[in-house]
């Protein structure tokens, strides 16, 4: 295997020091224009790329930001993406996406990987509320912003939507469709924003005036279709006058996975069993009963937090810690749109 072109191979062959090499990549107005022409023609003859790591490191301005999320198959996530993307491409940077598959050991490996390649800042969305691997960060000089995870510390920044708003006004509308038996599908209490929104459901049952056994939460492993599905067959599975007539689902992903299963089963939705989703992905309101759920400004969460992130690190003196609070809003569809009632089939 041949040898990666080095800057003394262009130096050599475009007849110029290595220093002249180096201006002509860095600076090049300082160049001759004939020099100049030389060196590039030789850069391009003899294929040479350069290698932006080891220049980072000697310059100790990396550019490059970390982002580590909890599920990139996810679309929340996907969009979440895009934002930071687009704002860290604008500023001259490229983002190492890392996926945690909401694994704290797995979270930890990559919040380490991203120190040792010496990132210019990390964008996290924790797995659960120890932010010890955000903390060994901000020790080593890291820039750190949360995403999708609020926080009191006042040596962190955070851009996040209020999940407790969320939950309350997805039950909110629930209860005042007439729905008077409520399941949540819920993820695993370790995630911070499991818990909010259950909370948030749980202000909404007491704020109605209402008793909290309308209100029910199911548990399930993972925020993903195929714990939804597995969610919509514990419903099934129950005798046809104790199931809910509706369910609210922590994300949309859930949400779907309990809607394929009910539409397969010829549940009528909304009729018999009503659905609300959280985080209004596109798949949302593309569903077979398009789906009503809590939106989320997905990619303005990521555009705002690789701006928070990117200041820190280039103008630290300026720089003032910031925790954005977005407010979520309900976008109703026919999945829990009250119809006409009709006399109720039980199976």
């Amino acid at each position: 295997m041949a040898l990666p072109v080095s800057i003394r191979d262009v130096a050599a062959r475009a007849k110029v020091s290595v220093g002249t090499v180096s201006n002509v990549l860095n600076r090049p107005e300082v160049v001759a224009p004939a020099t100049r022409d030389r060196v590039l023609g030789a850069i391009v003859e003899l294929g040479f790329v350069r290698n932006d790591a080891a220049r980072q490191l000697r310059s100790g301005t990396p550019r490059a930001i970390g982002l580590v999320v909890l599920d990139v198959g996810n679309p929340f996530f996907t969009d979440v993406a895009r934002g930071v993307e687009d704002t860290a491409s604008d500023a001259g940077h490229a983002v190492i996406l890392c996926n945690s598959d909401e694994s704290a050991q797995r979270e930890a490996r990559h919040v380490e990987l991203l120190a040792e390649q010496r990132v210019h800042g990390v964008l996290i969305t924790p797995v659960d509320s120890d932010l010890a691997p955000v903390r060994r960060l901000r020790e080593r000089g890291i820039s750190v912003v949360l995403l999708d995870h609020p926080t009191v510390d006042p040596d962190l920044c955070a851009v996040a939507v209020d999940d407790r708003a969320g939950g309350e006004t997805a039950v909110t509308h629930l209860l005042a469709e007439g729905y008077e038996r409520i399941v949540m599908v819920n993820g695993p209490s370790r995630i911070h924003q499991a818990r909010q929104r259950h909370q948030g459901a749980v202000d909404a049952v007491r704020k109605a005036g209402r008793e909290e056994g309308v209100l029910e939460e199911l548990k399930v492993p993972a925020l993903n279709v195929v714990s939804g599905q597995r969610a919509g067959e514990q419903l099934l599975a129950r005798p046809p006058r104790t199931r809910p007539d509706a369910v609210f689902c922590a994300n949309d992903l859930l949400a779907l996975g309990v809607l394929q299963v009910l539409v397969r089963a010829g549940v009528r939705v909304p009729q018999e069993i009503a659905i609300v989703g959280y985080d209004d992905i596109d798949f949302a309101a593309a569903a077979a009963v398009p789906l009503t759920s809590v939106r989320q400004p997905r990619q303005l969460i990521g555009r705002t937090g690789a701006e928070l992130v990117i200041e820190e690190t280039l103008r630290p003196a300026e720089h003032t810690h910031r925790h954005v609070l977005f407010a979520p809003e309900l976008v109703v569809r026919e999945s829990s749109r009250r119809v006409p009632r009709v006399r109720r089939r039980y199976r």
